[in-house]
């Protein structure tokens, strides 16, 4: 999927005892989905964010605009 060229944050939490995963580029969305293991967190991070991506597309509401970064 082309349009996954968004932030995804992974950040072990201590209180929840896993590791949770935002997406900073949609609005609200500071803490989206978990896992227990690193990669299952950026499984289920994949997942959300598609799913995040589809709910805009039927709401008809607009993508926001990735953040870039441009390494030298």
């Amino acid at each position: 999927m082309n349009q996954l060229k968004y932030q995804m944050v992974i950040q072990w939490s201590e209180d929840d005892d896993c590791f949770l995963v935002g997406f900073p580029d949609f609005p609200g969305q500071r803490w989206r989905t978990h896992g227990d293991t690193y990669e299952s967190a950026v499984a289920n991070g994949i997942e959300a964010l598609e799913s995040l991506i589809i709910a805009y597309e039927a709401a008809g509401d607009p993508l926001p605009q990735p953040t870039v970064f441009n390494a030298a």
